[in-house]
């Protein structure tokens, strides 16, 4: 997928019909005494992928809804390029919706909801047949546009819904949880799906999802709200390793916040146990260790060199299919969990429930953030 702000390695297919940056000023929501969103400000570039992630109430489906003129902003402004769209409606926005529920018309054929978006921009008939095929092709549904809505799987619609939104070329997308309906497997492919359609179409694409693995999968950027405002906007790699607030920390992977005192410009204490950080500590005194569940090594796999250690004794192991989830009580400390593969070798790096066990942190991964932002 392209850079967060480039258009580098983007193919130019027939339905690419260019991108437009997106600028959100200070925008509030009220509904009387409740702030939905509060003061908040986002530049997406364009022909990127971003991706608006939160817990239900975070102010996400607000958010997008004053993007797509759905919803009046009590203050502040949105531009599309240089445009001022604030108040026009959305459809005069010239802005692709896919919902979560599809809002596909089933006495309609699968061609006729897909060039529905051409009907009612009064394009030429004559061009409606090309466009759609095209449209239906672009997602993998090649030849079903005589198929009745009723005869399609639940993924088959959502590829109709992502095809009537892209029909007529738009330069912003908007998605509302589109996958949300889809069964885990499906969702999974939908959304490497989704990633590809990206890389062949020009249009910007702003994503709503409360599920955090698929916004990493997908995003270029991901703006977290928390209660109406931005919590973090950045790469998923930086969320993930790089969060800056406690609350980014618990909500972006598996992670255990642990509360550490400072002991050195580089070095915190948990319990009688000395950690050693390759990142700058925040400010303040009040400090949290968020140990990330994916970043643990079982001590037996390699060597300790440069490693924070961290060593308990074994709780439970979970088994996950892939992988086990195993919970370790820290000596003089708290409850941990770190993944081990499931396979045969795997499990025999984990002593039983009872036994003692080391898992390594190394430097790089050992992430701090104040306690204050919890």
């Amino acid at each position: 997928m392209a850079a967060a702000g480039s258009n580098s390695g983007v193919k130019h297919g027939p339905l690419a019909g260019g991108s437009v940056g997106v600028s959100i000023r200070n925008a509030t929501r009220r509904y009387g005494a409740f702030t939905a969103l509060d003061d908040v400000s986002l530049d997406v570039a364009p022909g990127e992928f971003l991706s608006l992630l939160g817990p239900s109430g975070s102010g996400k489906t607000t958010l997008l809804g004053i993007l797509g003129g759905f919803t009046v902003p009590s203050s502040g402004s949105v531009h599309f390029g240089a445009t001022d769209v604030t108040f026009l409606p959305p459809h005069k926005r010239d802005i692709g919706v896919v919902f979560q529920n599809y809002a596909l018309f089933p006495h309609l054929s699968v061609g006729e909801n897909v060039a529905f978006p051409l009907r009612a921009r009064r394009e030429p008939k004559a061009s409606w047949g090309k466009r759609v095929a095209e449209a239906l092709a672009m997602v993998e549904l090649t030849g079903y546009e005589d198929r009745a809505i009723s005869q399609l799987s639940g993924g088959q619609r959502q590829r109709v819904a992502l095809a009537r939104a892209i029909v007529f070329r738009p330069r912003l997308i908007l998605m509302d949880e589109p996958l949300s309906a889809l069964d885990k497997h499906l969702r999974e492919t939908m959304q490497i799906e989704l990633r590809r359609l990206h890389r062949q179409l020009e249009a910007t694409i702003i994503y709503v999802t409360h599920d955090q693995r698929e916004a990493l999968t997908m995003s270029d950027r991901i703006a977290i709200l928390r209660g109406g405002r931005l919590a973090q906007v950045d790469t998923p790699e930086r969320l993930h390793d790089r969060p800056s607030s406690a609350f980014v920390a618990s909500f972006i992977g598996e992670s255990t916040l642990v509360p550490v005192t400072r002991t050195g410009p580089d070095a915190i204490a948990l319990g009688s146990t000395t950690l050693r950080s390759a990142r700058p500590l925040p400010a303040g005194e009040a400090l949290l260790l968020a140990i990330q569940t994916e970043k643990l090594i079982v001590a037996s796999e390699t060597s300790a060199d440069g490693y924070n250690r961290l060593t308990g004794r074994v709780t439970d192991i979970v088994y996950q299919g892939e992988s086990l989830r195993v919970f370790v009580a820290l000596d003089h400390g708290p409850e941990i969990s770190l993944r081990q593969p499931a396979h045969h070798a795997g499990r025999l790096a984990i002593p039983a429930p009872g036994g003692v066990l080391t898992a390594l942190l190394h430097p790089q991964d050992t992430i701090v953030v104040p306690a204050e932002s919890a």
